[in-house]
C-alpha cells in the first residue's frame, strides 16, 4: 500500500477499536478516567495487538476536557451526568493512526449541543480544506475553525488545530514548531511537501 492507503487503513482498525468501545459499554459512570484508558489498552492488545501509540493515550471528563494536551491533570471519576473524550494515537503497522471522540453520559443539553456541534464543525472544516486543499495556508483554516466555533456558540479554545500524520517515528512534532501544525503562525500552503519533496498528510 501506498502512504495514502497505509493511513486510510490505520484509521479504518482505529474506528473498529472506537465502535468496539462503544458496543461493549466500557464507557461508563463510576470508573476513573485511568481506569478507562487502561481497559481501552487492553482491549487495543486484545484486538490488533496494539501496545505502541505515537502519542500519550487521552481519557478526559468533565472539567478535565479544557485542560491541553500537555497537561497531566488529576485522575478523576467519570460521573453520571458527563462529558468526555478519548484520544488515542495506535500503531498499525507502523503507520499512525490518531482519532478522537466525544460521548456523553445523561442528558445534560449543553454537554449534548457541544458533541454534535464538535462533530458538524469537524466536517464543515473538512469540507472547506477538501475545496481549498492546494491553496489554503494553515493560518487561514485555523482561523476558519475558530470561526466555525464563534458560529455554534463557542470559543475555540487551543493553540492549534492539527497536525502532520505519517509513518512512525512521523516528521517531528517538537515543542511549538508552527510549520508541523494547523497553527494561527503558520503561513504555509498545506498542500507544500515536506523537505525531501514528499506530500505531507494531516490530522483534522
Amino acid at each position: 500500500m501506498n502512504t495514502i492507503e497505509s493511513l486510510i487503513h490505520a484509521e479504518e482498525m482505529a474506528v473498529q477499536l472506537f465502535d468496539e468501545i462503544e458496543k461493549i459499554g466500557l464507557i461508563k459512570a463510576g470508573k476513573t478516567e485511568n481506569q478507562l484508558n487502561s481497559e481501552i489498552f487492553e482491549l487495543a492488545k486484545e484486538m490488533f495487538g496494539i501496545e505502541k501509540y505515537w502519542h500519550k493515550r487521552i481519557v478526559r471528563a468533565g472539567k478535565n476536557t479544557i485542560f491541553p494536551y500537555r497537561e497531566n491533570p488529576p485522575d478523576l471519576i467519570i460521573n453520571n451526568e458527563d462529558i468526555l473524550f478519548l484520544d488515542f494515537g495506535p500503531i498499525f503497522e507502523e503507520w499512525e493512526a490518531d482519532l478522537g471522540k466525544t460521548y456523553v453520559l445523561g442528558e445534560n443539553a449543553q454537554m449534548l449541543k457541544m458533541k454534535a456541534d464538535v462533530e458538524t464543525a469537524w466536517y464543515e472544516g473538512y469540507e472547506f480544506y477538501k475545496n481549498n486543499r492546494n491553496s489554503i495556508i494553515a493560518a487561514d483554516f485555523y482561523s476558519f475553525t475558530c470561526q466555525l466555533a464563534e458560529k455554534m456558540g463557542w470559543k475555540f479554545g487551543h493553540i492549534h488545530c492539527g497536525h502532520l500524520i505519517g509513518k512512525f517515528p512521523h516528521e517531528r512534532i517538537q515543542g511549538e514548531e508552527t510549520l508541523n501544525y494547523i497553527h494561527p503562525e503558520n503561513l504555509n500552503k498545506m498542500s507544500d511537501p515536506d523537505k525531501s519533496g514528499n506530500e505531507r498528510f494531516w490530522i483534522y
